[in-house]
């Protein structure tokens, strides 16, 4: 396929991603989960209040803690809207920050199937992502996981790109002032694209406790290209990047190491009564999930629903016997199989909730990648027994008509997933705390010298010593700090202190 072909293909694949992403991002999610609103009051302190108490953090241990760096964009993104809202917060202003990696994501995968395969291969995989009613899903909600496989894929993209540089680009030798400064420009080039990819490698260590089994990628990379000219240096500024990157967090763990850990040791099958036998079942679950039953929580999924597109799944099987028939021989199959296995593992580890689609978030990249490679080899079929059978006048327009075809139906399969079956599913509103945001709004309509007490019935993660569901009616009323309540009137209280409310306050409950 010509490059331009593919160019302008890959183009119309991001700009379906922007649009899956973005389209009705004002309604949809309905309501705001208390901990994306959690992530939102982070945000909104940090803007407001300086250190120790609020301020731009490495790290929010509230709410489970949670890596600093998706809240503190947020937050940045959060002020502009804020400006031109006259100060109103909405639950989509915490949820185009996804949007923006999400639909970034898309491209990345592009590239990185491009330097690991083909062109048309990494075509294919930004087409089945671009389409994921998976990655769409996340990509419209305020959780910091949607930025682990944007580090990852770009991180390793770039990288790829440095190594291909050095192998298929020869360094000037003489001594020349012109081939001198050849040199100096093919050093700067492919070490700085190598450097800029440890960067945003790196900076995946402050996105996702599962981002964290990354690095151990990058010595499977070494058998393959130890050979490669100056790969040690490449390698060596990739390092670099990634280590100045993640160094901010590492030496916040040094020191606060039970963060590190955060509720892992809670949720692990090490703390069952049979880890071997929850460790096979979870296996079981997780790999059931492309196929048979996904998540069955309707946050994260059409409830119960396979994570991927039946046609993208039948993909995915071909995928994985091509990548699984001598693996070992190509680093490409190495690291497919690698990625799959070690982002797996926190998945399959834990005993929450499975199959779990938000925990399994890094899985997406090396199966898009492999069902890729499973549509190149039924194209490849396709075009095989079309090309004697259609005359050579047709047979360009029946396989662009072919493509142009994938791509339609891929992209009503997942518009009509997203915005008709899960926006219309009756546990939808309920899944993101749509009465709770309706509270807010209510409330912020009211006077500001009319009492508002809210009675915190429901119970949740202690974040100073208020449950977490009523972190949404918080981030919609800005009323997360004690000066923002006092200001605003707002005040939250237990039902043991009802008798407490003065007569003509509004009363509001969140249960």
């Amino acid at each position: 396929m010509a490059r331009w072909k593919v160019g302008l293909l890959v183009s119309v694949v991001f700009i379906l991603a922007v649009f899956l992403r973005t389209y009705r991002i004002t309604e949809l999610p309905p309501g705001l989960y208390p901990d994306e609103a959690m992530n939102g009051n982070n945000a909104l302190e940090a803007l407001s209040t300086s250190q120790p108490i609020g301020g731009f953090k490495l790290y929010y241990p509230e709410n489970n803690g949670r890596e600093g760096l998706f809240i503190n964009i947020q937050a940045i993104v959060l002020k502009f809207f804020m400006s031109v809202s006259g100060g109103l917060t909405e639950p989509w202003m915490l949820r185009v920050t996804s949007a923006f990696f999400g639909s970034l994501t898309v491209l990345g995968i592009y590239f990185l199937g491009r330097e690991l395969f083909s062109r048309r291969i990494g075509f294919l995989a930004s087409l089945f992502l671009a389409t994921s009613f998976w990655h769409i899903l996340f990509s419209r909600i305020g959780f910091r996981a949607i930025m682990a496989p944007f580090c990852l894929v770009w991180g390793m993209a770039l990288l790829l790109m440095a190594i291909r540089k050095a192998t298929t680009t020869s360094i000037p030798t003489a001594s020349t002032a012109q081939n001198t400064a050849a040199r100096w420009n093919w050093t700067f080039s492919a070490w700085t694209i190598s450097f800029l990819g440890g960067v945003v490698f790196g900076l995946g260590f402050h996105t996702y406790i599962a981002y964290r089994v990354a690095p151990l990628l990058l010595l499977a990379a070494i058998p393959f290209f130890r050979t490669t000219p100056n790969f040690w240096k490449i390698a060596g500024a990739f390092v670099l990047g990634a280590f100045l990157a993640g160094l901010p967090i590492g030496l916040y763990y040094l020191v606060h190491p039970a963060d590190f850990l955060g509720r892992t040791s809670q949720v692990s099958i090490f703390s069952s009564p049979s880890p071997l036998y929850a460790l096979g079942l979870n296996v079981i679950k997780t790999l059931g999930m492309f196929f048979v039953a996904g998540d069955f929580n309707p946050r994260h999924n059409l409830v119960g629903a396979p994570e991927l597109f039946f046609p993208v799944a039948v993909f995915f099987l071909i995928g994985t016997a091509i990548v699984l028939k001598g693996f070992w021989r190509e680093f490409s199959r190495v690291f497919l199989v690698l990625t799959f296995l070690l982002m797996m593992l926190p998945v399959v580890i834990s005993n929450e909730g499975l199959p779990h689609a938000l925990r399994s978030i890094l899985l997406i990249p090396p199966v898009m990648l492999t069902a890729a490679l499973g549509a190149q080899w039924a194209y490849e079929n396709i075009s095989a027994f079309a090309r004697p059978r259609i005359p050579d006048m047709y047979y360009a327009s029946f396989m662009q008509a072919l493509i142009a075809t994938a791509v339609v139906v891929l992209t009503a399969q997942a518009a009509y997933t997203y915005f008709v079956l899960w926006a219309n599913h009756p546990d939808t509103p309920g899944a993101f705390a749509a009465n709770y945001v309706d509270i807010g709004r209510t409330i912020r309509a009211l006077p500001m010298d009319v009492p508002k007490y809210v009675v915190m019935y429901a119970g949740g993660v202690d974040v100073r010593g208020i449950p977490t569901p009523s972190q949404t009616v918080m981030f919609m009323t800005d009323t997360f700090t004690p000066d923002e309540q006092i200001q605003k009137n707002v005040h939250y209280i237990f039902p043991d202190a009802i008798g407490q409310v003065p007569e003509g306050a509004s009363i509001f409950e969140i249960r």
